[in-house]
C-alpha cells in the first residue's frame, strides 16, 4: 500500500503515472522508478487530478515548462484566463501555475483539475486571505495550513511554500545590504506576517503538519526561494545561500515521509554565475529537482525579459535545472495577455530544448535533424510541421510570399537561396537566376 509516488518507488512498485513518464521520456519504467525513489525525479500527481499526463521533473529528463497564471484584482476575467490556459496546453506547456489573488478562487482551481492534463500548481498563501476574507496581520497558523488542506483536496499537484525564511531571516535581511529586498511575492507575504506578528513563519514551524496533508493526497511540495534575487546585484549572496541550505535541510524531512519536493530558485543573475548557483544547489538539496525563474540575465529588459529568462533558463537548464518557469513580455510592466503567454511559452521551450540537446538526451536533437532534411529539400509543409510555433512560422512566410516562379524559395534570398543552388549544382542542373 501506498500514498505518494515516491512510496510506491520506494516498494519497488512501478506506478502508471511512471509508465506514463518513462513512455514520453523514452526510459525505462525501471529507470524512473529509482530516480524517484532516490528524490532526484518528482511526478507531481494529486490523487485527485484526474485529468493530469503525468510528466516527470528531473535533471536527466527532458527540461519542462511552468506557465503562471491567473487573475488579479485589476484584471479578474476567469474565462480569459481559461483561455490562456488552453492557449499555453496547446503550445506544450507542462504545468500551470494558478497565481490568482482576487474572487472566488476556488471554482477556477477545481475547473483546472477536472479539465487540464497538464501538471496544476498553487501558492497558498496568495489565497489565504481571499479565502478567510481576512487581512494578513488577523491570520493565523491554521489558517495557512487549511488553504494548504484546501488546496490538496482541489487537486492541486504542487504547491509552493516559502518554508526557508525565519524569524531569523527578518534581521538578516534589515541589517544587509540588499538592493531589492525580497522579491519574491509569497516570501514577502511571510515576512510582513511574521514582522506584524513576531511569530515564526507557520511553513516552517508546522512543516511537519504541512508534510502530512501533503502525503495524504500525494502533493509535491515546490519549496519556495523567498530570498531569490530580483535583480544581478543580489545574485549569489549570503541570503540566498543560507535559504538554500535551509530548504536543503526540509527536502530531508519531506523525503524522509515520502513526500516529493522540488526546489525552487533564482530569479534574476549574471551569465557567469548561473552554473555555479546550479551546482551549489545541487550540493545543497541533494539533486533534488531545481525548478528556476528564468533567471534573466539583465536588469534592463522591461518589455524582452521574455528573451533576457530564456538566455539564462537554457544556460540553468544545461547545468542542471529541470524545470523553467517562463517569462512573458510583460514581465515587471503587466499581468500578461493572451499574446504575452504565447511569447513567453514558445522562449522558454526553445530555451528549454536548447539545453536538451547540450545534455545530449536521447532523441532530443531527432526533431531539428528532420527540419533539415526539410530545408534540404525546400519542403515548407514538413518545415512547419518540424516547428515549436507552425502557425507562426507559416503565417510569416505566407505574409511575404515570394514571387511564383520561385515559390519553393522564401522571399528572403528569393532565386540566390543558397539551398535551391546547391540542390541544382548537384543535380547538374543550370542554376538561373535573371
Amino acid at each position: 500500500m501506498y500514498h505518494t509516488q515516491m512510496e510506491a518507488a520506494r516498494q519497488n512498485i512501478i506506478t502508471k503515472e511512471m509508465e506514463t513518464v518513462a513512455k514520453k521520456e523514452g526510459r525505462s519504467g525501471e529507470f524512473i522508478r529509482e530516480l524517484v525513489a532516490k528524490g532526484e525525479v518528482a511526478i507531481p500527481a494529486n490523487v485527485h487530478h484526474k485529468s493530469l499526463s503525468a510528466e516527470g521533473i528531473g535533471a536527466k529528463l527532458r527540461t519542462k515548462i511552468n506557465v503562471n497564471l491567473g487573475v488579479s484584482r485589476d484584471v479578474s476575467d476567469y474565462d480569459l484566463e481559461m483561455k490562456k490556459v488552453m492557449t499555453a496546453v496547446e503550445l506544450g506547456a507542462d504545468a500551470i501555475m494558478d497565481l490568482s489573488s482576487h474572487g472566488d478562487t476556488e471554482p477556477f482551481r477545481k475547473k483546472l483539475t477536472a479539465e487540464c492534463p497538464a501538471m496544476i500548481g498553487t501558492v497558498p498563501i496568495y489565497d489565504s486571505v481571499i479565502h478567510h476574507k481576512r487581512d494578513l496581520g488577523e491570520l493565523t497558523a491554521e489558517d495557512f495550513l487549511e488553504v494548504v488542506r484546501l488546496h490538496a483536496e482541489n487537486g492541486v499537484d504542487f504547491v509552493t511554500l516559502h518554508s526557508g525564511i525565519t524569524r531569523g531571516t527578518i534581521d538578516k535581511i534589515k541589517s544587509g545590504s540588499r538592493k531589492m529586498n525580497i522579491v519574491s511575492r509569497g516570501g514577502s507575504l511571510v515576512f510582513a506576517w511574521m514582522s506584524m506578528t513576531g511569530k515564526e513563519n507557520p511553513f516552517y514551524e508546522y512543516f511537519d503538519e504541512i508534510l502530512d496533508i501533503c502525503y495524504e493526497h500525494d502533493v509535491t511540495i515546490s519549496l519556495g526561494d523567498a530570498c531569490r534575487p530580483g535583480c544581478l546585484a543580489d545574485a549569489t549572496d549570503a541570503a540566498q545561500i543560507d535559504e538554500l541550505i535551509t530548504l536543503g535541510k526540509l527536502t530531508e524531512r519531506a523525503w524522509a515521509k515520502n513526500v516529493q519536493v522540488m526546489v525552487e530558485g533564482p530569479g534574476h543573475v549574471p551569465l557567469n554565475q548561473i552554473a555555479a548557483n546550479m551546482e551549489i544547489q545541487k550540493t545543497l538539496c541533494h539533486n533534488a529537482p531545481f525548478y528556476v525563474l528564468g533567471p534573466l540575465v539583465t536588469d534592463i529588459a522591461p518589455g524582452y525579459d521574455h528573451i533576457t529568462a530564456a538566455i539564462g533558463g537554457a544556460i540553468a537548464a544545461t547545468a542542471g535545472a529541470a524545470f523553467l518557469c517562463y517569462v512573458t513580455p510583460a514581465e515587471h510592466l503587466a499581468l500578461p495577455n493572451v499574446d504575452d503567454v504565447r511569447e513567453g511559452i514558445i522562449a522558454s521551450k526553445i530555451a528549454a530544448h536548447a539545453a536538451d540537446i547540450a545534455k545530449g538526451l536521447p532523441g532530443a536533437r531527432d526533431i531539428d535533424d528532420k527540419m533539415a532534411d526539410a530545408r534540404r529539400k525546400l519542403d515548407w509543409e514538413a518545415q512547419y510541421a518540424c516547428a515549436l510555433d507552425p502557425a507562426t512560422a507559416k503565417r510569416v512566410r505566407e505574409e511575404r510570399a515570394p514571387e511564383d516562379d520561385h515559390a519553393d524559395t522564401c522571399s528572403m534570398c528569393g532565386k540566390f537561396c543558397a539551398v535551391r543552388s546547391m540542390n541544382k549544382a548537384l543535380k547538374g542542373e543550370v542554376i538561373d537566376i535573371l
